[in-house]
């Protein structure tokens, strides 16, 4: 038998190489690792250590977390099978991905991206975890409860006599501002554009007397906010809810039973709290998860 050229052996022992390079892969691929993600926030870091704690106890599958991504970079990496589940939010889910209009009722809204996303992706939604983050018009308990306002729609009686401040991007959008003006009647006597961070700053120093906010944001109970009734539902319901890739729940089914074991677990005001621990008193976002789930009975080690 002739000797092969050594550059012909070369090429075989790359070949090789490549070969069970790929077979290892395969094998991580098939492991009984399940990939949990999270957006660049963090409300979605808490979920995710939250999700995380229960795989781990319950099941006996390994898990790796990726985190801090933002919204495109997580749903497209689902898309490709490299994350597995995930926290999203119905109205990011109907407006952003499906491109569908937003609708105010959130049963209609679950409804809708439960049954598009698995016909389109082969995604499931599992239950709705029970807080709602979506756009808010906040003020001080103090002043609110002395103008007697409870909601939006009095909160406009009073708005010729008060100063908003907001972020451009709130101010210009047709769905925010605009349409709270022409649904609500809201004439603010100004409006001052200003940085998200500095909004609480402002009506901490007494510089505006309303702000929008996210209805789960940790610096709503540190300054001592309240949140107005959005009484003619304008803003779209934005409820957290686990998704899950149906290729990963078909072969390990018990995570739904898993996961949904925090299933209207968690309120508006309750994860205004938790978000409040990471961002203002500075506390992991790991141990404030797993506190609250030892407290609620979720968690037993």
């Amino acid at each position: 038998m002739p000797k092969r050229p050594l550059k012909a052996a070369l090429v075989i022992l790359v070949t090789l190489a490549l070969t069970v390079g790929l077979l290892g892969c395969n094998v991580n691929a098939s492991s009984d690792t399940v990939v949990v993600g999270g957006k660049d926030f963090t409300e979605q870091d808490i979920m995710a250590d939250m999700i995380t704690l229960l795989i781990e106890q319950d099941t006996d599958l390994k898990v790796k977390k990726k985190t801090w991504l933002n919204s495109n970079v997580i749903w497209n990496s689902m898309k490709n099978g490299n994350i597995d589940i995930y926290v999203e939010y119905t109205g990011t889910g109907l407006v952003n991905i499906l491109k569908q209009k937003a609708v105010s009722d959130p049963q209609q809204a679950y409804d809708l991206v439960k049954n598009e996303f698995k016909g389109k992706y082969d995604v499931t939604w599992l239950q709705p975890i029970g807080f709602n983050n979506t756009y808010a018009m906040a003020m001080r308990r103090s002043e609110a409860k002395k103008l007697n306002i409870a909601s939006i729609s009095d909160l406009a009686k009073q708005s010729p006599n008060l100063i908003l401040g907001s972020e451009q991007d709130f101010m210009i959008r047709e769905d925010t501002l605009p349409a709270m003006n022409k649904l609500y009647g809201t004439k603010f006597k100004s409006v001052k554009s200003m940085e998200i961070g500095l909004k609480y700053k402002a009506m901490a120093n007494g510089n505006v007397d309303v702000i929008d906010a996210f209805s789960t944001d940790g610096k709503i109970p540190a300054n001592d906010l309240v949140l107005l009734e959005d009484d003619k539902h304008l803003f779209p319901p934005y409820y957290a809810v686990p998704i899950i890739r149906n290729e990963v729940l078909k072969k390990h089914p018990e995570l739904e039973k898993v996961i949904n074991q925090l299933a209207n677990k968690i309120t508006d005001e309750e994860m205004q709290k938790l978000n409040k621990q990471v961002d203002i008193e500075h506390k992991k976002s790991l141990d404030v998860a797993k506190k609250w789930m030892q407290d609620q009975g979720l968690l037993t080690r």
